[in-house]
């Protein structure tokens, strides 16, 4: 702009006017600003003193700490019976359910075979013996007839050769007696061999207790050449039962032998049933990386309502607590609306020249929440208290030292008006 040009403006009075227009403009704009931050405060305000606290009690009482962990329901002794022999089951005696005793009669295999062949043991035997009886009369004789050449040689009456004859013809006859008694001795260990695999045909139950499975039939054949195949199944004795559950790696440590426990299963919603720890394996299983330990809890069932493979959920009990005081684990993770630490609202941007002119809203941010610390309404006013927690069975938390009375009413949540 030449010099002409800002005489001619001065003397008109324009460029006085434009610096007067932006004047109002800041001014303008200035009030706009601080209308909508007030209406913004305000309104924040307002929702404050809208806010309803909800509340529970603090209680005084029991609180018993567990460990859930599933498992079956399992025998004490089950007996799996086999047959060592290979053949046809002729004859079946029990059935599914059916209450056996020791030595009781299951099944038979057909012995036609072991019938011949035990006749065959017997035959041979008496052979033996007869040829036993033989070589003993052979000896009695060979014993005479060196007895008389034995006399005769001393008189000189026959040659000393015919003394040597006989002496050998008595050794012979002693030897073969010794033969014949081997033999009869090998006949009655094959025979007695042979009755025993006959044995083996009758299956026989060795405990007593209840038939569980059942997998054969009459006339079916059973081979036994690689493996003793499995025929029966028996419980010895449903009254005595055992659950078997798994307990995570995370809780292992908490229980022990001797720690009771309730569990209940599927076939009966409403009945819980008691039991005790009896073992706690040291092996461990894994299953898709995670880690459990095998825990036995003996079971009374003299009703015979469990039966084997029941699924069951039990809850161990490892901890109880009497007459401490008890608050609701939603109350431990309450914190009230409000504004967060300033190194918090700096970390966020809030400090500086931005925010002296837009303060944090109220209700606006919410602080984390304390491990140590309670909110209580008295007197209409939300109270922080400072507590010690205890034990927990994840509803409630038993609550140690600190500023904290039954009834009191602890805050849980709330609710802003709108």
């Amino acid at each position: 702009m030449n010099e002409t040009q800002r005489e001619i403006e001065a003397s008109l009075g324009v460029g006085h006017a434009k610096h007067h227009a932006r004047t109002w403009l800041g001014w303008i704009v200035a009030v706009v600003v601080l209308g909508a931050l007030g209406f913004w405060w305000m309104q924040g305000a307002e929702e404050r003193a809208q806010v309803t606290y909800v509340t529970e009690p603090v209680t005084r009482g029991e609180l018993t700490i567990t460990v859930t962990a599933t498992g079956t329901i399992e025998p004490t002794n089950l007996v799996e019976i086999s047959s060592e022999l290979s053949g046809t089951i002729s004859d079946v005696l029990v059935d599914f359910n059916d209450t056996v005793t020791a030595g009781q009669v299951l099944a038979r295999l057909d012995t036609v075979q072991l019938n011949a062949q035990l006749s065959v043991q017997l035959a041979s035997l008496a052979a033996s013996e007869a040829q036993l009886a033989s070589a003993q009369a052979s000896l009695l004789e060979a014993e005479a007839d060196y007895e008389i050449v034995r006399q005769l040689d001393e008189r000189g009456v026959i040659s000393h050769v015919n003394l040597t004859a006989s002496e050998a013809a008595l050794s012979r006859a002693r030897a073969n007696l010794a033969s014949a008694q081997a033999n009869v001795e090998l006949s009655q260990a094959q025979l007695e061999a042979q009755e025993a695999i006959l044995s083996r045909a009758t299956i026989v139950s060795p405990i007593d207790g209840i038939v569980l499975d059942r997998a054969v039939d009459t006339g079916q054949i059973v081979a036994a050449s690689l493996s003793a195949p499995e025929l029966f199944t028996i419980a010895e004795d449903l009254a005595q039962m055992e659950l078997q559950v798994d307990v995570a790696e995370a809780d292992i440590g908490r229980i022990a032998v001797g720690d009771a426990a309730d569990f209940t299963v599927d076939a009966y919603d409403d009945v819980t049933f008691p039991a005790v720890i009896s073992m706690v394996r040291f092996a461990s299983d894994s299953t898709d990386g995670l880690v459990t330990y095998k825990a036995i809890l003996s079971v009374v069932n003299d009703d015979l309502l469990l039966r084997p493979g029941m699924t069951a959920t039990a809850d161990i009990t490892v901890a109880q607590f009497s007459d401490v005081l008890l608050v609701p684990n939603a109350a431990l993770r309450f914190a009230p609306p409000q504004v967060i630490e300033v190194e918090a609202s700096d970390s966020e941007g809030g400090g500086g020249l931005l925010g002296l002119i837009m303060p944090s809203r109220p209700g606006g941010q919410t602080r984390a929440v304390s491990d140590s610390t309670l909110w209580v309404l008295r007197d209409g006013v939300a109270v922080e208290i400072e507590v010690t927690r205890g034990d927990s069975d994840g509803l409630l938390t038993i609550i140690g030292d600190g500023d904290l009375m039954e009834d009191d009413q602890v805050i849980t949540d709330i609710i802003e008006g709108r």
